[in-house]
């Protein structure tokens, strides 16, 4: 079981917690290839997936992550739940707590909002992505990922590259990466880094031609144009030349260097096509990834070796 009641950001995990979700997420990835994908592991427990952001591959690997352990599954969106008539997450909170429900997977524009549901519930809080803080369990199956193709996590190079500023899954990757013994390096143009970049805990750079032949993993980040506050960037074209990976870059690259992006991509701004279709790319990996450490995840919260085995 994991050392922490909630999941809200990654310094909740320490090492020895990160290796046990990625272990679990193993056997867990096995029973996703079966024709029957379902265990009985988590049967009667009621999860809750709370999206008052936008989402289709989190949410979705959620609710599949839970369904697939047998666990009740509800589903909330911003525009079907009461905060649109003025109700406060703190009373959405409560609601929810007198439901007697087991875990909820909470996604927000604010920080901060999975800790204001912890304080006012019983159950085990995931935090899916709180405005621009965290998004712990992405970092976690991107290190799935990143250990599964690569054989290792120790001693990688991993360049986060694009809008460091405005990106919650750089927020909770870069701690992550440390505490498993990586080096994180974030790379970008200075208008989409935060004020202190040297506060995230890992190297900076601001030449991806510079930085990339050191990489062994080139992560490339959306550019967030909805939470900016205006372009911050000559223009697309500018950016992609820049900062883009492309084909020229690759070549450049160590050959066994693999390319990830969370999603959704902006191909031809951030990654071309020929690099976002290529078989160095492992984005699609991430995705199927996501299902197994969401299923790791829980588990190890709700005690799932009371109720049945992993495999």
């Amino acid at each position: 079981m994991l050392s922490c009641r909630h999941i809200m950001t990654m310094s909740d995990l320490d090492a020895d917690d990160i290796i046990s979700i990625l272990d679990t997420a193993d056997s867990f990835s096995e029973v996703n290839e079966r024709r029957i994908k379902k265990l009985p592991t988590l049967r009667g427990r009621t999860v809750v997936n709370l999206f008052l952001e936008p989402s289709t591959r989190t949410r979705t690997s959620f609710e599949l992550a839970a369904k697939r352990l047998s666990a009740d599954a509800i589903n909330f969106s911003a525009s079907a739940s009461a905060t649109v008539k003025g109700e406060s997450l703190r009373d959405t909170a409560r609601t929810l707590s007198a439901m007697a429900c087991d875990l909820v997977i909470v996604r927000h524009r604010y920080a901060g909002a999975p800790h204001m549901l912890a304080e006012c519930m019983d159950a085990h809080i995931i935090n899916g992505g709180d405005g621009i803080h965290e998004h712990p369990t992405q970092a976690l199956l991107d290190l799935f990922t990143m250990r599964r193709t690569l054989g290792r996590l120790e001693g990688l190079t991993v360049g986060i590259i694009g809008d460091i500023a405005h990106s919650r899954v750089a927020g909770s990757l870069v701690p992550a990466l440390r505490t498993v013994g990586a080096t994180p390096v974030v790379i970008g143009p200075p208008t989409l880094m935060p004020a202190r970049p040297d506060v995230l805990g890992a190297d900076v750079a601001y030449s991806l031609d510079e930085a990339l032949p050191t990489l062994d993993v080139a992560y490339m980040l959306r550019v967030q144009f909805e939470r900016a506050d205006a372009m911050p960037f000559p223009s697309n074209r500018e950016y992609a030349r820049l900062y883009g990976m492309n084909a020229s870059r690759m070549a450049s690259a160590k050959p066994e260097m693999i390319v990830m992006h969370p999603g959704p991509m902006n191909r031809g701004v951030e990654i071309s096509a020929d690099v976002a279709d290529s078989p160095r790319s492992v984005v699609l990996d991430q995705v199927n990834a996501g299902v197994a450490v969401r299923m790791a995840v829980m588990y190890l919260l709700l005690g799932g070796e009371d109720s049945g085995a992993a495999a």
